[in-house]
């Protein structure tokens, strides 16, 4: 071997581990911070993951994704948050809710973050406008509580003779109240009366049916999206109960729910998940407006309106995005 071969030999040697961490360095990684538990989010995990695919990444290949799930507890939303961007992870991406939104905004201006909001997220603080975001913070709004009015319409075509509704509440979540109000002037708007269930864990989700069968509601709203991993555990209660009931999203009626209306889920995720990988391509938060879907998803259970004696008005099954028989 001469010396010049040498020279090489060790230079080589020296710059590969260098290369080596500059590829490694290279692949970029997100923080993903929800409310919820992994469980409940996997059927829209798989839309993000899509929309990260749209755009040329793909989980493991050339992304790395960090997790932090706060199980309900959102009190523990803030810490983990701060522990994505003591990671310096290159985006983050909250699911969950506004207050999802609020604690990653709170942990960093710096870090670009990609927001699923069920509010209006001006309101909230997090953007300067729904076209000019400004800062570091974009993303969907859903539009949550807007949709209250529309599902106390339904639900009341649905059971005409009921003049009393129940609507179960998560009290730990933080947008509980707002969507206490919006459904207390819907039911009034229609000359209802209304109870609120409150409840959060399992044991407490059972005690609540145990009491609406007490007070004579004939039909039930269900708040989401604190619920959504509880789903099944909801609908066979509903079927227990005989209780006609309306959910937020369509995998609700999926497992055997009688009637949803709202957003389709997958495509907000999918949509969250193009933004990101845009901004790892070089877009900025600031100049991508804000996303709101433009349709809502009526979905219907023919089965379960049969099993409970329901015979769906004709209007509403020719409205009807789908239906499951």
């Amino acid at each position: 071997m001469n010396r010049r071969e040498l020279v090489m030999l060790v230079g080589g040697a020296i710059t590969a581990p260098r290369a080596l961490r500059a590829q490694q360095k290279a692949m970029p990684v997100i923080g993903f911070l929800s409310s919820e538990g992994s469980s409940a989010l996997a059927p829209r995990l798989a839309a993000f993951r899509q929309g990260l695919s749209e755009t040329g990444y793909v989980e493991g290949q050339n992304l790395a994704i960090e997790y932090r799930w706060a199980e309900g507890r959102f009190d523990r939303l803030p810490e983990l948050a701060v522990d994505l961007v003591d990671r310096k992870v290159d985006v983050i991406a909250t699911s969950g809710g506004d207050f999802t939104a609020v604690a990653a905004k709170n942990a960093t201006s710096l870090i670009p973050i990609v927001f699923l909001a069920a509010g209006d997220p001006v309101e909230e603080g997090l953007v300067a406008s729904l076209a000019r975001p400004g800062g570091n913070l974009t993303g969907v709004t859903f539009i949550g509580v807007e949709l209250w009015g529309k599902r106390v319409e339904l639900i009341s075509e649905l059971v005409p003779e009921t003049r009393a509704l129940a609507a179960l509440m998560n009290p730990n979540f933080p947008g509980a109240e707002r969507n206490i109000k919006a459904v207390e002037e819907a039911a009034r708007a229609k000359g209802l009366q209304l109870r609120i269930l409150r409840a959060a864990t399992e044991s407490e989700i059972d005690a609540a049916f145990t009491a609406l069968a007490e007070l004579q509601a004939r039909a039930l709203l269900v708040g989401a999206p604190t619920f959504f991993g509880q789903r099944e555990q909801i609908v066979a209660l509903a079927a227990r109960y005989a209780v006609p009931t309306i959910y937020d999203w369509r995998e609700y009626v999926a497992a055997g729910g009688l009637i949803s209306y709202g957003t389709n889920l997958a495509d907000t995720y999918r949509i969250i998940g193009t933004y990101v990988g845009k901004i790892l391509k070089g877009e900025k938060p600031a100049d991508l407006p804000v996303q709101q879907p433009t349709t809502f998803e009526l979905v219907v259970n023919l089965k379960t309106a049969k099993a409970l004696g329901l015979t769906v008005p004709p209007l509403i099954l020719s409205r009807a995005d789908e239906v499951i028989e």
